[in-house]
């Protein structure tokens, strides 16, 4: 092992895995007879018991709408989700939780802020984003740049999978009204400077959204350190449920925005001649919110909180390293994105073998990753490919694990090659 390998090995020591993986049930079963290996966490983290019995929680003891009913259960929800919104005010050091603003994901909270943008952006103006981006932050952009006359900027990458920065001053301007970029590469685990490449688009007086769906799951952003205007990620990633997502944003350009959806809890009032908005957040929480989802978001951030942050990290590194020093053991095999600064994501290819083949594969072996184009399709372009087969690692995944997924993968080599 490398000196670095040493080092992360030994301080990721201080976590009991063990233990922790008893927190996680799903994790105890088998896979066509085999214990499951579960590397698929990029698309969706598993939950643990405190999520899981948070949300039971709720629908057992307090189940009622929130804001609206005069008494005990209501009272009680109420104070339960607003709780939890206050649980991710601090996870992400915002200044008030009135910049909290619930959505069903990150996608949905993208669609938000692009729909609230419209008015700021007139024909020949610039929407500055990358070809590593989630097709959630490219999409929105190319329809808000079709029904403005903007155009879309995409900022190149390296065959390293690293940002080119040339190429992104090259492209931002006077011209650029909006910088979206990913934190993290959900296909090559890349840790983007954002902070730096936020404070060069605030100089040219950008607006800048940071979409950080693969960040959270590894390490705590600071969004008054980052200076973004926007930042955005998913519940599900966070080993919180599914069908919840947090939207932050700079208090003056939510109270400018409109609203992205009508109806209940965002209106203050309504006639048939004038209708006026909630305050901040409600003003963009049309309806019935998830309650139970944000109860069991802010339980899975107190369940985080409560570990070892730091030895969480040195565990992943010291999983992504044992990656990189297996890689040379599977002949043919190639790996997509190999970024000095990474979380440990690994897509990669092996000669012979179409990705999906390896993924059916490896599960029949109870290991789980991901196959195909990982919603990034202009990036697969770039690196011609169709698409990578991805293991992308949890602080609960353990040493054992990427070992038993390279003999795996040394076996489907040794078949079909």
């Amino acid at each position: 092992m490398t000196d670095l390998s040493v080092a992360t090995s030994l301080a990721a020591s201080t976590l009991d895995i063990d233990a922790i993986r008893n927190e996680f049930p799903i994790l105890g079963q088998t896979v066509h007879g085999k214990p499951l290996v579960y590397l698929d966490n990029g698309a969706s983290a598993q939950k643990p018991f405190a999520v899981l019995d948070a949300m039971d929680r709720y629908y057992r003891e307090m189940h009622s709408n929130v804001h609206r009913g005069a008494h005990t259960l209501g009272d009680r929800a109420t104070v339960a989700f607003e709780g939890a919104r206050e649980t991710v005010r601090a996870f992400l050091n915002a200044a008030d939780t009135r910049q909290i603003i619930w959505t069903r994901g990150t996608t949905e909270a993208i669609n938000v802020i692009a729909n609230g943008l419209a008015e700021k952006l007139n024909p020949g103006d610039e929407i500055l984003v990358s070809q590593m981006e989630h097709h959630a932050n490219i999409v929105p952009w190319q329809m808000l740049a079709e029904r403005t006359g903007a155009k879309l900027m995409p900022v190149q990458v390296t065959p390293a999978g690293e940002l080119d920065l040339p190429s992104f001053d090259s492209l931002l301007g006077e011209r650029t009204r909006i910088m979206a970029l990913t934190h993290v590469s959900n296909v090559l685990g890349t840790i983007n400077p954002v902070q730096d490449l936020i404070a060069r688009a605030r100089s040219q007086g950008a607006i800048t959204v940071i979409d950080g769906a693969q960040a959270v799951p590894h390490f705590q952003p600071d969004v008054q350190a980052l200076d973004c205007d926007f930042y955005v990620f998913s519940s599900h990633k966070l080993f919180g449920p599914t069908g919840i997502g947090v939207l932050y944003g700079r208090e003056e350009l939510l109270e400018a925005m409109p609203p992205f959806m009508g109806g209940g809890e965002m209106i203050e009032r309504v006639s048939f001649e004038r209708t006026t908005w909630n305050t901040l957040p409600y003003k963009f929480e049309a309806g019935t919110p998830p309650i139970a989802e944000a109860i069991g978001l802010g339980a899975a951030i107190d369940y985080l909180q409560s570990l070892d942050r730091p030895a969480i990290e040195a565990a992943e590194q010291a999983l992504l390293n044992r990656c990189n020093e297996l890689v040379e053991t599977v002949p043919g095999m190639e790996v997509i994105g190999t970024a000095a600064s990474k979380v440990p994501v690994m897509s990669f290819k092996i000669a012979g073998l179409h990705p999906s083949d390896i993924g059916t594969l490896l599960d029949q072996q109870g290991i789980a990753i991901r196959t195909g184009h990982h919603c990034a399709m202009p990036l697969m372009d770039f690196f011609s490919v169709p698409g990578t087969a991805r293991a992308s690692f949890a602080f609960y995944n353990t040493l054992a694990e990427v070992d038993q997924l390279f003999q795996a993968l040394r076996k489907i080599q040794r078949l079909l090659t």
